[in-house]
C-alpha cells in the first residue's frame, strides 16, 4: 500500500515539497490549499515575490539556501520553460547598518563584508570604490538568478501533474481536517504544513511566532541588465530598496517594505512615490535618466511575507484528530515561516521534508533503499549542513 500525503498550501513551500515528495513511488500526494497559482491574494505571498537569490540566512542555518542554489542554477541553464534566468546582482553597504550601536534593525547576512556566500555564488568579488553609488561605502557583485514567479509556480505545478500529484481547493479550520481531503479514497497517513502566514490562526498550529512582514513593491515594464539592492534607505526603517528584473518578460519588481506586524493589503501612494524615486535615485538608467517620469508602471502591489519570530519551523509533529472516532493521530511534518526566502530556499527546505517523512515511513517499516535522487543536480557533490 502506497503511503498517501497531503500537502497544505499552494505556494512555493507546499509545491515544492509535493513535487519533491511525488518522485517517490511509494507517496500518494494531493495538495490542498485555498489559493493555487494563478491567484492574487493578500493572503498568498508566493505570486508578489521578486524573486532572486540573495542568501539572508546565517552560516549555520544556511543548508536551505546551499542546497537550494545548484537546482535553481540547474534550472535556470537547461529547463528555460521553468522562467528563470542569469543576472548579474550588486550588493550595496552602508558602513553605519553593519554596526549595530548605528544600525537602525539587524543586518541580514547578506550584508556580511565576509559573506560564506562567497565560495557559492558565481563570479563573487567585492565592489572598486569608483563602482560604487553616492552614498554606498561598500558592496559586492556576483551572479544570481531572478525568477518569473507566476511563471515558476505553474511550472512546479506541471512537474506534480506530470508525477501523479492531485491539486484540490478547500479552506480548513484545523490541519488535522487535511487528512480527510486525500483524493486516495482514504485517510491521508501524513500531512504537511506549508500555510505560511495561515499557521497563525489555523487550527491544531496556531503559532504566535508568526507575524505578517508586509512588502509594497511596484512592478515596471522597464529592463535593466543588472539588479541591485542596498542594506537600507534614508527613509523610513521599514522600507527597504531592491530591484529585480524577472525572466521571459515578467517585468522589474521594485521595492519596497518590510514592515513587521503591518496587515495593510492597499499600497500607500506616498511609500510607492518613496520606492520609486530611490530606485531611479541610484540607478538613473532604470528609467532612460527621465527620473520617475520615465518608469513605465504595471501595477502596485501588497504582499505579506511569512515572517516567523526564531526562524522557520521544519519539524514532525504527531497531530491528535479529535474528529475521528477515538481521537486518533496524523504525523504531521511543517514546513512554514520563511519570511523572505521562500524560493531561495525552497528545495533545501522541501528536502528535509522528504528526510522527515521517510524518517515515519521507515518506522513502518518501508523498505526506502532505492528511492530515487531528488535533484537534477549532484547533491552528493553538496555537503548537507
Amino acid at each position: 500500500m502506497t503511503n498517501t500525503i497531503v500537502v497544505v498550501g499552494g505556494g512555493v513551500s507546499g509545491l515544492t515539497s509535493a513535487y519533491l515528495l511525488s518522485k517517490s513511488k511509494g507517496n500518494t500526494v494531493t495538495v490542498v490549499a485555498k489559493h493555487m497559482p494563478g491567484d492574487y491574494d493578500i493572503e498568498y505571498a508566493s505570486p508578489f515575490a521578486g524573486a532572486n537569490v540573495l542568501p539572508m540566512n546565517p552560516d549555520a542555518d544556511s543548508r536551505w539556501e546551499r542546497r537550494t542554489w545548484p537546482e535553481l542554477e540547474w534550472l535556470c541553464r537547461n529547463v528555460p520553460e521553468a522562467g528563470l534566468h542569469f543576472k548579474n546582482v550588486r550588493v550595496f553597504r552602508k558602513h553605519k547598518d553593519l554596526d549595530p550601536d548605528t544600525a537602525s534593525m539587524p543586518m541580514d547576512p547578506l550584508f556580511d563584508p565576509n559573506p560564506w556566500y562567497r565560495h557559492m555564488m558565481p563570479d563573487y568579488r567585492e565592489l572598486e570604490s569608483s563602482e560604487l553609488p553616492p552614498g554606498q561605502d561598500s558592496g559586492c557583485s556576483f551572479t544570481s538568478v531572478c525568477l518569473n514567479t507566476p511563471m515558476y509556480l505553474s511550472w512546479l505545478v506541471g512537474q506534480c501533474l506530470r508525477n501523479g500529484v492531485v491539486f484540490r481547493r478547500g479552506v480548513l479550520s484545523d490541519l488535522a481536517d487535511a487528512r480527510r481531503l486525500s483524493h486516495a479514497g482514504r485517510p491521508a497517513d501524513i500531512v504537511v504544513n506549508a500555510t505560511g502566514l495561515g499557521s497563525l490562526r489555523l487550527g491544531g498550529v496556531r503559532d504566535t511566532a508568526m507575524a505578517p512582514a508586509r512588502g509594497q513593491l511596484v512592478l515596471v515594464r522597464n529592463d535593466r541588465p543588472s539588479m541591485l539592492v542596498t542594506s537600507s534607505t534614508d527613509d523610513d526603517s521599514g522600507e527597504v530598496l531592491y530591484v529585480m528584473h524577472r525572466a521571459a518578460g515578467g517585468g522589474t519588481i521594485i521595492g519596497g517594505t518590510y514592515d513587521i506586524g503591518n496587515w495593510e493589503s492597499q499600497p500607500c501612494p506616498n511609500i510607492a512615490a518613496r520606492i520609486m524615486a530611490r530606485a531611479v535615485r541610484l540607478d538613473p538608467e532604470l528609467a532612460g535618466g527621465k527620473g520617475v517620469t520615465g518608469l513605465d508602471v504595471v501595477r502596485h502591489a501588497v504582499g505579506l511575507r511569512p515572517y516567523r519570530k526564531g526562524g522557520v519551523r521544519i519539524e514532525r509533529e504527531t497531530l491528535r484528530d479529535e474528529a475521528e472516532d477515538g481521537g486518533s493521530s496524523v504525523e504531521v511534518v511543517h514546513n512554514y515561516g520563511h519570511a523572505g526566502w521562500g524560493y531561495q530556499g525552497s528545495f533545501g527546505c522541501a528536502e528535509r521534508v522528504v528526510e522527515l517523512v521517510n524518517e515515519i515511513r521507515a518506522a513502518k517499516g518501508e523498505d526506502l533503499s532505492k528511492e530515487p535522487k531528488l535533484f537534477n543536480y549532484d547533491a552528493a557533490a553538496t555537503p548537507k549542513l
